[in-house]
C-alpha cells in the first residue's frame, strides 16, 4: 500500500501546474471556455436560436442570451428526459441529477452530460486530492479506502422506460466511476446507492467498520448520522478507535463552523484535518487550496463558464450580469453558470462573497432565497452561520442543526421578531447567555439587523427553542427528504419550514 500510496501521490501532484496556470491567467481561460462551448453547441437548437455562430464577443453573448431560472428552463429539461437530444448541448444526455433543493416542496431535474462527468465532477474530485497532497506532502491518504456518503438513483420520473437515468449527483458520480477509484473507496456500490436511508445508514455502518478508512467525503449532517451509528455498533467512544488512521474529512454542501465541535468531538485528534469543497448538482466550482482557511479557490477550467449578479440586483427581472474580471471583493453576487452540460447563463440560486481576486477564492454567503428581510434586516446565511457558531463556543454547546424565519406584527404579536429552533447535541451552559451572543453577534455584523435592534423598536430579541436532536431529521421525513443531499433550509422569509417544525416539536 505504501508503493500505492506514493505513485498516487506522484501522478496527482502533476496537476498543480495547470492549476497554477488558471490561477495567473483567468481571464484568458475563461474567454477560451466560453468560446469553446459556443462552438460545440452552435448547432443544438439552443444555439441556433440565439445564434451562436454569430458571436465574436461575451458583449455578444450577454446581449443575445437570456439570464434563465430552473422555472424557464424546465419545460426543455421535461423533452430531453422524454428522449428529446441535442436540444441545449450537443452529446446525448444519459443522466439527470436530482435535487430536491430547499426553495421548493418539489425535486428539480437537472441535465448532466459526459463531458460534466468528466471535466468537470471527475476532475474536481482529482483536485481536491492533488490540493491535498500538494499541502500535506506527508499524506498516507492511499494506504487506506475513502468513505463517501451519497445519495441513490430512481426512475426517470417523466418516461420510467427510458435509457435516461436520474439520481442525487453523488449517487450519478458513483456509477460512472471508473473500476480503480470503485476498488479504492467504500461501501460497496450496492450499498452506497440504497434508496431508504434508514436501512442505508446501518448497511454502510456494518460494511465500512471493517474498512482500513483513512478519509470520508459527504455532507457534514449525514457524516455525523453514520459515524454515530457506526459507534453503536461497534462499541467504541470515538471513531479512531474504528479508524486509527482517518485524516482527513472532505465536505461541503452546508457551512462547516457550527459542526466543527462536534466533529473533532468524534474524531479527538488534533491531526485530522477538514477541508471544504463547493459543488452542486449543476456542477463543481471551488476547492479550499490552502490550509487552515475557509476560502474556496474558483476553478475556472472545468468547462463552466462564470457570471455575478450584484446583490441590489437578485430581485430584478432583469438584473445586470458582470463576468469575473468585474467582481469586487467583499460584495454579495448571485452566481450564473454556462457548462458543459448545456446550462446557459442559468441562475444556481446560490451567492458568494470574493476575498481575493489575484487568484479568485470565495466564500458561500447563502441563497438567494435563503434570508430573513422582513423588516430590512437584510440577515443572510453567512450572519446566522457565523452568530451560532460564536454563541455555540462560547457557551461549550454543539450543534446539529438550526433554521429561522420571522415572527410578523399579527393580532397576538405587537412587536416584530426572529424566531429559531436549534437542535443541540450538546446544550448550551446558558441557554439565555446564548441568546445573548447570538442576538449581538448579528448586531456586530450586520448593521441592517443592528439598526432594527436599536431599543427594541422594529425588532425584539430573537425567540429561540432548544431543541433535542431528532426533530430535524423527522421532518426531513416527514417531507421525503431524508437523506443524500438534502438538507435543511437555513433562512426563510416566510414561516412555512419553521411551522411545519413547530408542529413536530
Amino acid at each position: 500500500m505504501e508503493v500505492i500510496n506514493s505513485f498516487m501521490t506522484w501522478i496527482l501532484k502533476n496537476r498543480i501546474g495547470q492549476i497554477e496556470n488558471f490561477k495567473e491567467n483567468p481571464i484568458a481561460i475563461q474567454q477560451a471556455l466560453l468560446e469553446e462551448l459556443l462552438d460545440l453547441a452552435k448547432r443544438t437548437s439552443f444555439g441556433k436560436q440565439y445564434g451562436f455562430a454569430e458571436i465574436e464577443s461575451y458583449q455578444d453573448f450577454a446581449r443575445r442570451v437570456p439570464v434563465a431560472d430552473y422555472e424557464k428552463y424546465q419545460p426543455t429539461f421535461e423533452r430531453i428526459l422524454k428522449g428529446e437530444q441535442e436540444l441545449l448541448w450537443p452529446t446525448e444526455i444519459e443522466w439527470f441529477s436530482k435535487s430536491s433543493g430547499t426553495t421548493s416542496s418539489r425535486s428539480k431535474y437537472i441535465p448532466v452530460s459526459q463531458e460534466a462527468l468528466e471535466e468537470c465532477h471527475f476532475k474536481a474530485g482529482k483536485d481536491m486530492l492533488s490540493l491535498y497532497i500538494n499541502n500535506y506532502p506527508d499524506t498516507k491518504l492511499f494506504t487506506g479506502k475513502s468513505l463517501s456518503i451519497g445519495g441513490s438513483l430512481s426512475k426517470n420520473p417523466i418516461d420510467p422506460s427510458s435509457d435516461i437515468q436520474v439520481g442525487d449527483i453523488s449517487a450519478v458520480i458513483m456509477e460512472n466511476l471508473p473500476l480503480w477509484v470503485q476498488f479504492a473507496r467504500t461501501p460497496s456500490l450496492e450499498v452506497a446507492l440504497m434508496s431508504e436511508w434508514e436501512a442505508k445508514i446501518e448497511a454502510m455502518a456494518k460494511e465500512c467498520m471493517q474498512e482500513n478508512v483513512t478519509s470520508i467525503a459527504g455532507v457534514p449532517t449525514w457524516t455525523i448520522v453514520l459515524i454515530k451509528k457506526i459507534l453503536e455498533l461497534s462499541g467504541k467512544s470515538n471513531i479512531l478507535e474504528v479508524w486509527p488512521n482517518l485524516e482527513v474529512f472532505f465536505h461541503g454542501a452546508v457551512a462547516f463552523g457550527p459542526y466543527r465541535k462536534l466533529f473533532e468531538s468524534l474524531i479527538p485528534s488534533p491531526k485530522m484535518r477538514y477541508m471544504e469543497t463547493y459543488n452542486a448538482s449543476e456542477g463543481f466550482f471551488a476547492i479550499q487550496d490552502q490550509k487552515d482557511s475557509d476560502e474556496l479557490l474558483l476553478m475556472l477550467d472545468y468547462g463552466i463558464f462564470y457570471e455575478f449578479i450584484p446583490v441590489e440586483e437578485w430581485e430584478k427581472e432583469n438584473p445586470t450580469l458582470i463576468p469575473l474580471e468585474g467582481v469586487e471583493i467583499g460584495k454579495n453576487y448571485a452566481v450564473v453558470i454556462t457548462t458543459n452540460a448545456g446550462l446557459w447563463r442559468y441562475k444556481i440560486g446560490d451567492t458568494v462573497k470574493f476575498t481575493s481576486i489575484a487568484p479568485y477564492r470565495l466564500k458561500i454567503s447563502g441563497r438567494t432565497k435563503h434570508y430573513i428581510n422582513a423588516f430590512g434586516e437584510e440577515v443572510i446565511v453567512e450572519n446566522a452561520e457565523q452568530a451560532i457558531a460564536k454563541a455555540a463556543d462560547l457557551t461549550d454547546a454543539i450543534i446539529k442543526n438550526f433554521s429561522a424565519a420571522p415572527v410578523y406584527f399579527g393580532a397576538s404579536q405587537d412587536q416584530a421578531a426572529h424566531e429559531w429552533i436549534i437542535e443541540f447535541e450538546q446544550m448550551p451552559d446558558s441557554k439565555a447567555r446564548f441568546a445573548e451572543i447570538l442576538d449581538q453577534t448579528l448586531r456586530e455584523i450586520n448593521s441592517d439587523y443592528d439598526a432594527k435592534r436599536y431599543k427594541d423598536l422594529a425588532l425584539v430579541s430573537p425567540k429561540i427553542h432548544f431543541v433535542e436532536e431528532g426533530l430535524f431529521e423527522k421532518w426531513l421525513k416527514s417531507k421525503g427528504k431524508l437523506g443524500g443531499q438534502n438538507k435543511v433550509p437555513r433562512l426563510s422569509n416566510t414561516r412555512e419550514h419553521l411551522d411545519e417544525l413547530l408542529q413536530l416539536m
